[in-house]
């Protein structure tokens, strides 16, 4: 799959918004499309096997970075995005993070993002459905407020709705990476260095940086994170099909 990189872009001011659009989260490239028709039911229907984080949760990334080991805690927030908090959470229960490498740091010319999550190593893989070699994705998910549940497969243009996204781009955002489609997000998260703005209505956040940030700062291409475990909230992950909550 190839999942979305965060390119490199002019050094010129001027072109700040190609810059943070070349990333490969292919700003420019999409366009705005209607919501499903589930998406006024909450869930659309496509996505409803999917895991689903309903609440909030506290993650600890341990990173090995050059300058020695760092402890990051993040806040996940299911409470306004179920689906990609879900998909997340569901991933660290199972180890899958464990071991694996951040593929992509953008600082220059200005802090951007450090990405990883892709058990490929170089930014095209993604996570599959247990038990079978099927990628498993999930769709775009941006929660506005005043709005009962998140948008899903629509982009956020109308400036009024990105001034009331639940989960903006701020400094320590935690978001999802995908490709040109909206619905191909898997399991590439990214870290925001700085406040993105650009990225709002684009691309899904799903939680932030509470403790740690130092460290996310520090990250260069091949540092790895040694493990990632779920410190409060495992027991607000529900797999549909499964007969309890998923737990540590």
């Amino acid at each position: 799959m190839a999942v979305c990189r965060l390119g490199k872009g002019s050094r010129r001011r001027a072109g700040i918004a190609c810059v943070l659009g070349y990333v490969c989260l292919s700003l420019l490239a999409c366009r705005s499309m209607p919501p499903a028709p589930e998406a006024s039911k909450g869930i659309p229907a496509a996505y409803a096997d999917r895991p689903q984080l309903q609440g909030k949760a506290v993650v600890e990334l341990e990173i090995e970075t050059a300058e020695g080991l760092g402890r990051v805690l993040l806040e996940i927030r299911g409470d306004a995005a179920p689906l990609t908090a879900g998909q997340f959470v569901d991933l660290v229960q199972r180890g899958f993070y464990n071991g694996l490498t951040f593929h992509r740091v953008e600082k220059d010319p200005q802090p951007f993002v450090v990405q990883g999550g892709d058990p490929q190593g170089d930014g095209t893989g993604g996570a599959t459905e247990p038990g079978s070699n099927r990628l498993r994705t999930i769709p775009l998910e941006i929660q506005v407020r005043g709005e009962p549940y998140p948008r899903y497969n629509t982009l956020i243009e109308d400036p009024v709705a990105l001034s009331k996204l639940v989960l903006p781009h701020r400094l320590g955002a935690v978001g999802m990476a995908r490709s040109s489609p909206l619905d191909s997000a898997s399991s590439q998260f990214y870290i925001a260095l700085s406040a993105l703005p650009i990225l709002d209505g684009r691309y899904a956040v799903f939680g932030y940086v509470t403790s740690g940030m130092e460290w996310v700062e520090r990250i260069q291409v091949g540092d790895v994170i040694r493990s990632a475990r779920v410190l409060e909230g495992a027991e607000l992950l529900r797999v549909p099909g499964s007969p309890k909550p998923a737990a540590n």
